[in-house]
């Protein structure tokens, strides 16, 4: 069989290798980080995974990597709740109702948040954002709300909540970004019909724009979740970098770790060879696969969403 070298098949097998290379790339990853975990997986089993406890003195390793689990949820749980409404909100102003001399600025200044390093994120949160939280947020919360478990223990500003704000702010500029082209995609066919039926502008972006680009906006979202679970400097410098139970994000106000600030603060001080780095990689590991399991879950989600929209039957 003759193949023969022409553009179009060379583009095709360009774009190909190209694509392959990514596979690659990930499958490369996951082997080396699953070959670096099975010391620890070996020795703790599936306590590594529900375990609490953290200790890297030699002799005494115990490794259990539950509360930088519940701490990556959490912390981009927050982000989520509080970036995801300011981003659609700032898409929405953006595309819907903002004058032309007014968009533009607008649009470039919330795309330079995402050109800041994460390290100066993490320097503001500490020096100056994180006293802001303590006066105007924590103390209201503890002294109104203490009785509930979530707002309980002494605020300090360096805890599980100040670090997911951190987050939130860090998100915007991506949902943000993204949700304005998914709204600008939006024919105005659409917009008319539903001006020309008498409904208000509230009315056409709630029940016709933003349900016309949902898939769009649900990917917007999973981009910013991708974000804040693997941020790493920000969130070291804000979160109160405590180890084993303590970690446990019970309360808003208590110190914690998430996964990436757990590898940040300890992988570059074990020895090499050690269990211990073997735990590290093993949280590495850990990370990924949440990683892969939430871009899936949110395939399958928008899949199912669009086979709804077009009217099919599950």
């Amino acid at each position: 069989m003759n193949f023969k070298f022409t553009a179009d098949s060379t583009f095709k097998l360009l774009v190909g290798v190209m694509a392959g290379a990514a596979l690659f790339i990930l499958l490369l990853t996951g082997t080396t980080l699953l070959n670096g975990a099975i010391p620890v997986l070996q020795k703790f089993g599936l306590y590594f995974f529900y375990g609490t406890k953290w200790n890297p003195v030699p002799g005494r390793y115990i490794f259990g990597a539950l509360p930088y689990v519940e701490g990556t949820l959490v912390t981009s749980a927050i982000a989520l709740i509080v970036g995801v409404p300011i981003s659609f909100g700032i898409a929405i102003f953006v595309v819907e109702m903002a004058p032309r001399s007014v968009r533009v600025p607008v649009s470039y200044l919330v795309e330079l948040l995402a050109a800041v390093p994460s390290v100066i994120y993490g320097l503001w949160g500490l020096f100056v954002f994180r006293f802001w939280v303590v006066d105007y947020i924590e103390n209201p919360l503890h002294n109104y709300l203490g009785w509930i478990p979530v707002f309980s223990g002494t605020p300090f500003g360096l805890d599980i909540l100040t670090a997911g704000l951190i987050l939130s702010i860090m998100i915007i500029p991506t949902v943000s970004s993204i949700s304005r082209e998914v709204i600008s995609a939006v024919p105005n066919s659409v917009r008319e019909g539903a001006y020309s039926i008498g409904a208000t502008k509230w009315e056409v972006i709630r029940n016709w724009v933003l349900s016309y680009g949902r898939s769009g906006l649900f990917g917007a979202v999973i981009l910013g979740l991708g974000r804040a679970v693997g941020e790493t400097m920000a969130v070291t410098m804000v979160i109160g970098n405590t180890v084993g139970p303590a970690a446990i994000p019970t309360s808003l106000f208590k110190g914690g770790q998430t996964m990436a600030s757990l590898i940040a603060n300890g992988f570059l001080e074990a020895s090499p060879g050690t269990l211990e780095i073997s735990a590290y990689i093993g949280v590495g590991l850990i990370l990924l696969i949440l990683g892969l399991a939430i871009n899936i879950f949110a395939a399958v989600l928008v899949t199912r969403v669009l086979k709804v929209k077009s009217g099919a039957v599950e």
